[in-house]
């Protein structure tokens, strides 16, 4: 059971739950991740602007979402997963695609695959990112500005991440139809 509240407008201080207002409008409901973030002002605040910042990066939305997933997947954390496939699936994301990151599995369209697979990289080496891994994520098309905007949307969902593991964030109603738990056996390989 999770040691921490998850803020209503009506709970939250002035500053968050303002923050809260504005993601009500822009959602239609208050995520219980942002209601939990909203203990602290300055991470509620530095989670949305950071994911303001990356939708503006050169990433489609479909590049985004594989970025967002990916990096949910292997931080597994199942809210992240749940909540970014309903999202996925709302911007048009290709089912296969989604499906393919939420069970581990190459993409079979190989630019896609090769984002899957750097963004993969990164989580899993903490940045510490080879010659080959930057070369190839260069030869399937994208750009050095995009290998720092992928790092741009490891660190937004990682921020999510971790606050999600730390405080237990029970899973939206919105967010059910997509529940996912990581692999049981991924921390013993």
């Amino acid at each position: 059971m999770s040691q921490f509240d998850i803020h209503t407008k009506e709970t939250a201080s002035a500053e968050s739950a303002e923050l809260l207002a504005s993601a009500e409008k822009a959602y239609g409901f208050i995520p219980n991740l942002l209601g939990v973030m909203a203990e602290s002002p300055a991470t509620v605040k530095a989670y949305m602007m950071i994911g303001q910042l990356f939708d503006e990066s050169s990433f489609s939305a479909t590049e985004r979402q594989i970025v967002i997933l990916t990096a949910s997947r292997y931080n597994e954390c199942d809210y992240c997963m749940a909540a970014h496939s309903v999202v996925a699936r709302m911007q048009k994301v290709p089912a296969d695609v989604i499906e393919a990151i939420r069970n581990d599995q190459p993409i079979d369209d190989g630019r896609l695959e090769a984002l899957r697979a750097f963004t993969r990289a990164a989580v899993e080496q903490r940045g510490w990112l080879s010659t080959s891994d930057i070369a190839n994520f260069l030869a399937a098309g994208y750009t050095k500005a995009q290998v720092l905007e992928v790092i741009l949307g490891i660190s937004f969902k990682t921020l999510s991440n971790y606050v999600n593991h730390v405080t237990e964030t029970p899973l939206d109603d919105a967010f059910a139809t997509q529940a996912w738990k990581p692999v049981p056996d991924r921390l013993a390989s």
